[in-house]
């Protein structure tokens, strides 16, 4: 699979549709934070197409250094707490609930340590074949932060008692194994665009709930 700045560009076009068509949708309050995620996941896309246009022409190193820790900030540090946070803010069981707190508190964790990171530790950024690769010096020793990252992103999806949320989790888990298998040195790169490509799933989501509140009140 071939990577460019069209396709990222392109991807943030699509998906900036989509994400403006989710929050044109009669949600509800605690329904926005999660319609966001479209339009959160294009702004990464488009900062990544950005990047392929400054890598390629060797030039403009501020627009590329801010395009970077734009991406980065968004894929490290933002969507560990704003994924579980959006789906607690839609439960209602509380006992689930609960448990969606804890993964809220989990990828706060991780959202704090790796934003310590981008600040105080080097990031280096290359197109390697087709792809981007990050490249970074952050702290071996925070060996579980990869873990409670994909906890923090992917169990409260499953965990959501929002019908078809389960079904976003299954597409995400399932990117981000063909990811580390196929796409090894480019896992943050190419995962954050499969990832993009599944929030489209978002606003059949809020589609399906808006109805089935409607069918539940007549």
């Amino acid at each position: 699979m071939c990577f460019s700045a069209v396709a990222s560009f392109t991807g943030g076009a699509v998906i900036s549709g989509v994400g403006i068509a989710a929050q044109r949708e009669r949600i509800r309050p605690e329904q926005r934070l999660f319609a966001s995620i479209p339009l959160i996941f294009a702004l990464q896309q488009f900062a990544e197409g950005v990047l392929w246009l400054t890598l390629r022409s060797g030039g403009h190193i501020a627009i590329q250094n801010t395009a970077t820790y734009v991406f980065l900030t968004v894929a490290l540090a933002a969507w560990p707490t704003l994924v579980p946070l959006s789906v607690l803010l839609m439960e209602k069981v509380k006992a689930r609930r609960i448990f969606l707190a804890f993964l809220v508190a989990a990828g706060g964790i991780v959202s704090v340590l790796n934003a310590y990171s981008l600040l105080n530790y080097p990031v280096t950024v290359q197109i390697q074949g087709s792809h981007i690769q990050y490249n970074n010096s952050f702290p071996t020793s925070w060996g579980l932060i990869p873990i409670l990252y994909g906890i923090s992103v992917i169990l409260p999806l499953w965990v959501s008692s929002v019908k078809h949320v389960w079904l976003l989790g299954l597409a995400i888990a399932v990117s981000l194994m063909v990811t580390v298998i196929f796409y090894t040195q480019y896992v943050t790169s190419v995962w954050c665009f499969f990832a993009a490509l599944m929030s489209v799933i978002i606003i059949w989501i809020l589609r399906t709930s808006r109805n089935s509140a409607r069918i539940e009140s007549s």
